[in-house]
C-alpha cells in the first residue's frame, strides 16, 4: 500500500511540476496514455483470441489465431511453438517450419529453463551453441530478443511459447507479461481442445459401436421419449418399415398406442433396476425377444431405459425343425422295424393266398373270398413299401432318366383311377427338357400319388374339373431345375393344414381312403433326388404342386415319339 502511496505522489509531483526540473508534464501524460493503450489493446487481443478459439479447433488453428492477433501487441517477428509430448520437448511450429514432425530438443538446450523454473523469461543475446539454434542458425544470426513462456494449465506444463524481435531489448516486463498471460490463455485452449478431441474420439468409437449392432436398440427416458436410437429398422414393430425416430414417444412408436402400456418396464425399473426380458409375438408370426435395462443416475436413480429387440424368429423355426427332424427319425425308426416285421409274413399270407385261389378260382364259395384276402394283402404290402421308403431303409439306384416318359407311364397307370367322363386331364410336356439323374419308378410314385390326390381334391365339386399336368425347363443364376407341376380347380387347401401336409400320417381323407404317407413319402423322394416338393394353395381356388428336379446339362435332351 506504502509503494502505491509513493507512485501516486511521484506522479502527482511529476504532473504538477514539482519534479519539473527531471520531467517534462507533458511527456509523462503521454507516456502513461501510451501504456494505458497498450494495455487495453492487449487486453482487446487476448479477448478477440479467446473469442476466436473454439474447442473443435486443431492446436494448429489455435497457433494460426494466435500468429494473427500477437504482432498487433508487441514486437512480433517470430512466434514459435513447442510441445511436451511424453517428457521431450517437441517444436510443432516454427517459421518456415510450421507443425512439422521435428525432433525432441536436446535437455541441455536454453529453452528448457522456463519449463524448469515455471515462469517467463527473456533472451537478450542468442546462444549460438545451444541445441536449439544449432538446429536453427538463421534465428541465432537474426534474434536479439525472445521471449519464452511456459504453456503451464492444472499443475502441469503443456509446452512452450516463442515469441522473437529483430530489434534489440525488444521485450520488458511488461511485454513479458503479456506473453505470459497469453501463453496461459493457450494452455487452457489446447488443453480444453485435447479433451474436447479425446471426448470426441471416444463418442465416436461408441456410437460405430452402436449403430454397428444389427438388433434396433432405443434409449427412453423416463417421460417415455425416444432419445436416441440405432436407426435398425423392424417392419414388424415401426410404422411403414421405418426406423425409430428421436423425440416421439415409444408406447406410439413401438405398438401404436396413444397412451403408455399398462405393464410398462420403467415402472418396473424404476422399482427394482434388475434387467427385464419379455418375448413378443407380432400378429405376423415373428417371435421378438426384448430386453429392458435401466440406466441409473448418481444417486442410482432411474434416468433412462435401454430397449434391445432382437428378432429370433429364424432361430425359433430352426428349433422346431431340429424338433421336428427328431420326431420324423424316430417315427422313421419305427415305421422301418414295423415294416420289416410286416413284410415276411405278409409275403406268406400274399403267396398262399394267390395259390389257394388258382386251385379255388372255380369254387364261388372260397375263390372270391381268397381273391378279397390277397387284394387287401397287396394293398398291405405296398403301405409297408411306402413305410420303408418314408425311413429310408431302402438303397434305390440312380440313372439318366427321361423325366416326361415317367410322366407318360404314371398316366397309364392312373387312366383307371381317374374317370375321363368326370375329370378332364390337360398335359403340356416340353420336348426339349434334358436327362435327370432320378429313380424312374420313384419319380412315377410321386406323380402318381400327385395325380390321385389331385382326383380326391376334385370328389366335392360341382361344375367342370380339370387337372393339368405340365413339365418344363425353370432357369435360375444358382441352379437349372426340370420341373413337373399338377394343377387342380378344386377345394383347396386351407392356410392352417398347409404347414402340415408333409407330416408322416397327417391326412385330410378318411381313414379308408388315405394313410396320411402319400405326400410326406413323395416329399422324402424329392429330397433324396436333391430337389423339392412345394404347394401353392387357397380354399375354393385349388391347389398346384411341383416337383423341383436338378437338371443334368450333361445329358442330351431325348424327344418323346408324337
Amino acid at each position: 500500500m506504502n509503494r502505491e502511496q509513493d507512485g501516486q505522489h511521484k506522479l502527482i509531483a511529476d504532473l504538477t511540476g514539482v519534479n519539473a526540473s527531471k520531467l517534462s508534464y507533458y511527456a509523462e501524460l503521454k507516456k502513461r496514455q501510451e501504456k494505458i493503450r497498450r494495455q487495453n489493446v492487449r487486453l482487446e487481443i487476448l479477448h478477440r483470441l479467446t473469442r476466436a478459439i473454439h474447442l473443435d479447433m486443431s492446436v494448429e488453428d489455435m497457433f494460426n489465431e494466435a500468429q494473427l492477433q500477437v504482432p498487433q501487441a508487441l514486437p512480433c517477428d517470430l512466434l514459435g511453438l513447442a510441445l511436451l509430448e511424453n517428457d521431450e520437448l517437441i517444436i510443432k511450429a516454427l517459421p518456415p517450419f510450421h507443425f512439422r514432425q521435428a525432433q525432441p530438443l536436446s535437455h541441455n538446450s536454453v529453452l528448457w529453463r522456463p519449463l524448469t523454473l515455471n515462469k517467463a523469461l527473456v533472451l537478450a543475446e542468442m546462444p549460438k551453441d545451444d541445441p536449439f539454434f544449432t538446429d536453427y542458425p538463421h534465428l541465432a544470426e537474426r534474434l536479439h530478443s525472445l521471449a519464452m513462456a511456459p504453456l503451464y494449465y492444472k499443475s502441469a506444463n503443456r509446452g512452450l511459447l516463442l515469441v522473437g524481435s529483430f530489434q534489440q531489448t525488444a521485450y520488458d516486463q511488461e511485454e513479458l507479461s503479456f506473453v505470459q498471460h497469453l501463453a496461459e490463455q493457450l494452455a487452457i485452449s489446447i488443453h480444453n481442445a485435447q479433451l474436447y478431441e479425446e471426448v470426441s474420439r471416444a463418442r465416436q468409437g461408441w456410437e460405430a459401436t452402436f449403430n454397428a449392432v444389427t438388433e434396433p436398440i432405443l434409449l427412453i427416458d423416463t417421460e417415455y421419449n425416444i432419445q436416441l436410437s440405432n436407426n435398425r429398422p423392424l417392419p414388424e414393430l415401426f410404422p411403414d418399415g421405418k426406423s425409430a425416430q428421436s423425440g416421439g414417444k415409444c408406447f406410439t412408436t413401438l405398438y401404436g398406442r396413444s397412451s403408455p402400456c399398462p405393464d410398462c418396464p420403467i415402472q418396473s425399473l424404476a422399482k427394482d433396476p434388475r434387467p427385464i426380458y419379455r418375448h413378443l409375438e407380432t400378429k405376423t408370426g415373428r417371435q421378438l425377444d426384448l430386453s429392458f435395462y435401466p440406466v441409473l443416475g448418481k444417486d442410482q436413480e432411474l434416468v433412462a431405459m435401454t430397449i434391445i429387440i432382437k428378432d429370433i424368429t429364424e432361430k425359433a423355426q430352426m428349433e422346431a425343425k431340429l424338433m421336428h427332424s427328431a420326431r420324423l427319425a424316430a417315427i422313421g425308426e419305427m415305421a422301418a422295424g414295423v415294416a420289416h416285421e410286416l413284410n415276411s409274413p405278409m409275403t406268406v399270407v400274399i403267396g398262399t393266398a394267390q395259390l389257394l385261389y388258382a386251385e379255388l378260382a372255380g369254387n364261388p364259395e372260397y375263390g372270391d373270398s381268397l381273391k378279397e384276402i390277397a387284394d387287401c394283402g397287396l394293398r398291405c404290402k405296398r403301405i409297408i413299401q411306402n413305410l420303408l421308403t418314408f425311413s429310408r431303409q431302402e438303397q434305390v439306384p440312380m440313372e439318366p432318366t427321361n423325366l416326361n416318359r415317367e410322366i407318360e407311364r404314371a398316366l397309364s397307370l392312373v387312366n383307371y383311377l381317374i374317370d375321363p367322363t368326370q375329370i378332364s386331364i390337360y398335359q403340356r410336356l416340353a420336348d426339349d427338357l434334358p436327362r435327370i439323374k432320378a429313380n424312374g419308378v420313384q419319380i412315377q410314385q410321386v406323380v402318381t400319388n400327385l395325380l390321385i390326390n389331385a382326383r380326391d381334391a376334385l370328389a366335392e365339386k360341382s361344375g367342370e374339373k380339370i387337372i393339368r399336368l405340365e413339365s418344363f425347363l425353370e432357369k435360375t443364376p444358382e441352379q437349372d431345375w426340370v420341373t413337373v407341376s399338377v394343377r387342380d380347380n378344386g377345394s383347396g387347401i386351407a392356410k392352417d393344414q398347409l404347414d402340415n401336409i408333409f407330416t408322416p400320417f397327417y391326412t385330410s381323407k378318411e381313414a379308408t381312403k388315405g394313410t396320411g404317407l402319400g405326400l410326406s413319402v413323395s416329399f422324402g423322394i424329392a429330397q433324396a433326388h436333391g430337389g423339392s416338393l412345394e404347394v401353392e394353395s387357397a380354399p375354393g381356388k385349388g391347389s398346384c404342386f411341383f416337383l423341383r428336379l436338378p437338371a443334368n446339362p450333361t445329358q442330351p435332351a431325348e424327344q418323346l415319339p408324337s
